[in-house]
């Protein structure tokens, strides 16, 4: 299941790239797309600005069907204090701009997936598929809005990830 988070996170990070490049962070000294998986990460007190984090939380198998299929919930948070410049009275402007740009990266709803362990990454022989986004509500927490996102990854496994 493992290829399936990781070509979730490279598929939406590629298309970050692409979408909105100013979306970028510098991360243990590395300029990178805004997006990062929670779980292959150092441990952080607080969560960045602007940027996408992905959490997994949940993970059902069905081994009633020809192939197994798996179910891996994801959760995708983020924040915005808005910009310096504005005083961060665009708070909500950004955070706006941000579930724009996530609508966006989330269409469409595939990729082929991939495996990532080696230095040239293979095409395997599924896909992974994930569900339309279910939107948590805007929070405030001090001066930032935050936004907690649902979507739920689909994938058949391969006979190498059995």
């Amino acid at each position: 299941m493992q290829n399936a988070k990781d070509t979730f996170y490279i598929a939406l990070r590629n298309r970050l790239a692409s979408l909105n490049p100013a979306r970028a962070m510098l991360w243990r000294g590395v300029q990178r797309p805004g997006i990062m998986v929670e779980e292959a990460e150092a441990v952080v007190a607080q969560m960045a600005p602007d940027i996408f984090v992905l959490r997994w939380t949940g993970l059902k198998v069905d081994m009633n069907l020809p192939r197994t299929l798996a179910q891996l919930d994801c959760e995708i948070h983020y924040t915005t204090g808005g910009t310096q410049s504005n005083g961060g009275l665009d708070r909500g402007r950004a955070l706006e701009a941000m579930d724009a740009e996530l609508v966006s990266l989330l269409n469409p709803p595939s990729a082929a997936k991939m495996d990532y362990t080696q230095t040239h990454a293979t095409a395997l022989n599924s896909n992974v598929y994930w569900t339309l986004p279910l939107f948590g509500p805007e929070t405030t927490i001090r001066e930032r809005l935050d936004r907690l996102v649902k979507v739920s990854v689909f994938t058949y496994l391969d006979q190498e990830e059995r």
